[in-house]
């Protein structure tokens, strides 16, 4: 490595990966649990992820069973967010004033952005940044011979764009800027190839009961990139992380773009929509499991019967008659399900909580309750979105930032391989977002009329509606 990588990187690299497994992996885990809830097996639902979070009364004991519920509200709320930010697809505009050079420019861009998944790229960068907190979204250029020069879009292919969540990337920052960059620590797999354990390692974990002691040794191997190269290194047992292999990075920067999913001052990272919902979560999986073991005990009527020979032995059913010679002789009957008006108050509290907290209501996610008004105005539907539509809106500034330095970033690496020569005055995209909510054309008509007849400018007019010069073009030969 060069000096000055060398100093940045390769003294603290033990130090920053400890760091991160010690402390950022096991919180970016949880959340990531929290998100998806996977089932480790499929005996029941007491195995899936949220289980982990009920009160120890309803953890699973020996000779003791209870019914357990648990229902992932985290889920849907992101997929909704992730939904109504690229549910459609955005538009790129290069900054250029030359029509045919920028429109070389967005065919680029919209290749290579195709090429690695298009909407679905977006779409999981989205994922990630809302679980986490942030992503980020790594550029490399693939080799295999020279690039075809003679039209750009050919090349797109060989530009990757991988995005990164938090549980693999470790920032190297400036001591002076949380913002810059002086490198990234890619995790990039795990090995257990490494060597068995002693025997005393063997023996010391099968009486802890630590599988891990007497499974092999794993070890990592991970990739260093700095501003001049990247460097491949594997973690060897109880000799720190050796170099196995290593190239220039002909970019001149690290390439990383880094997505902040709801800023947070001060902080390399993000906020996470899915951590103040773990809480509410866990407390609504706990009263739903609550209401489980009630119902389990009070759905059934059961029956006490005091002097009645044979009582256990006779159904319980229409003309069923028992006989006896004992006064004081009874049949009690209890059990039987009961409202419990609280429990229900309770639980629809909570989940006003998460709807609150998230942004996100039952009715962005199609699900409608009761009357909730006159819903075919465009502006009643934007009114009961308003908590949705404006957490959207904050997003898109965090992620339009970023789509904007991505494009720099691609367009500069074309420049360095020669693939679309730029220069940086043309790296400038702008990113035009969709409306979330569909458009009502008939109002929209109606208010272009409005506007024609307070005195508007009728090319004014069609321009908003998207008809541009071209119609202008056209009304004027219908006039001619």
């Amino acid at each position: 490595m060069t000096p000055t990588a060398k100093h940045t990187l390769q003294p603290d690299l033990a130090r920053l990966i400890d760091r991160h497994v010690s402390d950022e992996l096991p919180r970016q885990t949880k959340r990531w649990r929290y998100y998806r809830n996977p089932v480790t097996s499929g005996e029941g639902r007491s195995d899936a992820a949220q289980a982990q979070g009920l009160p120890a009364r309803l953890q699973p004991a020996e000779g003791r069973s209870r019914e357990v519920v648990i229902e992932n509200d985290i889920a849907w709320r992101v997929h909704t967010l992730v939904d109504f930010m690229f549910g459609k697809p955005v538009e790129l505009s290069p900054q250029v004033s030359d029509p045919d050079r920028g429109n070389l420019i967005r065919r680029f861009l919209s290749a290579v952005i195709e090429v690695n998944g298009g909407a679905n790229l977006l779409q999981d960068a989205a994922v990630l940044g809302t679980v986490f907190g942030h992503v980020d979204l790594m550029l490399r250029v693939r080799g295999g011979g020279p690039f075809n020069l003679a039209d750009p879009v050919d090349a797109a292919s060989r530009f990757v764009i991988e995005p990164v969540d938090a549980r693999r990337g470790i920032p190297v920052l400036a001591d002076d800027d949380y913002r810059r960059l002086n490198g990234y620590v890619l995790r990039v797999a795990t090995a257990t190839d490494q060597g068995h354990p002693s025997l005393i390692d063997r023996v010391k974990g099968r009486i802890r009961g630590d599988a891990a002691s007497t499974s092999r040794f794993k070890s990592h191997r991970v990739q260093v990139w700095d501003a001049h190269q990247v460097v491949d290194l594997i973690q060897e047992k109880g000799k720190g992380y050796r170099r196995i292999g290593s190239a220039r990075n002909r970019l001149g920067r690290v390439p990383i773009v880094h997505i902040q999913n709801m800023p947070q001052p001060l902080r390399y990272s993000g906020l996470s929509e899915v951590e103040p919902l773990i809480p509410l979560q866990d407390e609504l999986n706990t009263r739903l499991s609550d209401r489980a073991n009630r119902i389990t005990m009070q759905a059934f009527k059961m029956y006490l019967g005091k002097g009645i020979e044979q009582f256990t032995e006779r159904p319980i059913g229409p003309a069923q008659m028992w006989q006896t010679d004992n006064p004081d002789a009874s049949i009690q009957e209890f059990g039987g399900d009961a409202d419990s008006p609280t429990e229900s108050a309770h639980i629809s509290d909570i989940r006003d909580a998460m709807d609150k907290t998230s942004g996100v209501s039952p009715v962005a996610a199609g699900v409608i309750r009761g009357k909730v008004g006159n819903l075919s105005s465009q502006n009643a539907i934007r009114l009961v979105l308003m908590g949705l539509l404006a957490r959207v809106e904050r997003k898109r500034v965090t992620y339009g930032a970023g789509l904007q330095r991505l494009c720099e970033l691609i367009l500069h690496a074309a420049d360095v391989y020669g693939v679309l020569p730029n220069t940086p005055d043309e790296r400038r995209v702008r990113i035009d977002w969709p409306d979330p909510i569909p458009e009502n054309q008939r109002e929209q008509i109606e208010l272009a009329q409005s506007k024609i007849d307070l005195g508007v400018p009728r090319q004014v007019v069609l321009n908003e509606l998207g008809y541009g010069d071209c119609s202008s073009h056209e009304h004027n030969n219908v006039q001619e």
